[in-house]
């Protein structure tokens, strides 16, 4: 029984077949969608523009969080992470908005995006947003009786 054989490697060889995993990774396949935005010939900034938006409007909420507006600030944040999860669903290619599969992007700028938009609608004080049994819930944890 003759060993298995795998593609040929650089010089044309054909290498033996393992099964083992390689000892070190030599590179990483791209994420799906993280070709570029934009055609090659176009400059970086316009390549990658659906991260850079993103990371804009995050700057302007932290700029806005520093200068004492804390809700509309968290609230901007959010809302940008939730323009990364629509971006990453709706274009084919975002560039380095792609971190992982197109579903595991979605699902973490989504559920971080909703997670921030709620927790600035509801800081006190003043809530936009409130939620009758977390109430009940802090209630019942730190009550003594």
């Amino acid at each position: 029984m003759r060993d298995p054989i795998s593609a040929p490697d650089i010089d044309g060889r054909p290498r033996r077949a393992t099964r083992r995993f390689p000892l070190f990774t030599r590179d990483t396949a791209r994420p799906e969608g993280g070709g570029r935005a934009a055609p090659r010939d176009a400059p970086a900034p316009a390549r990658q523009w659906p991260v850079l938006t993103v990371l804009a409007v995050v700057g302007l909420g932290l700029l806005l969080t520093a200068l004492d507006q804390f809700r509309y600030g968290t609230l901007l944040i959010g809302i940008a992470l939730l323009a990364g999860a629509v971006l990453r669903w709706l274009l084919p290619g975002v560039g380095m908005l792609a971190v992982r599969s197109r579903f595991t992007d979605i699902a973490t700028y989504g559920v971080l995006g909703t997670a921030i938009v709620l927790l600035a609608m509801m800081v006190q004080p003043h809530p936009w947003l409130e939620i009758p049994f977390l109430k009940d819930t802090l209630h019942f944890t730190v009550s003594s009786s």
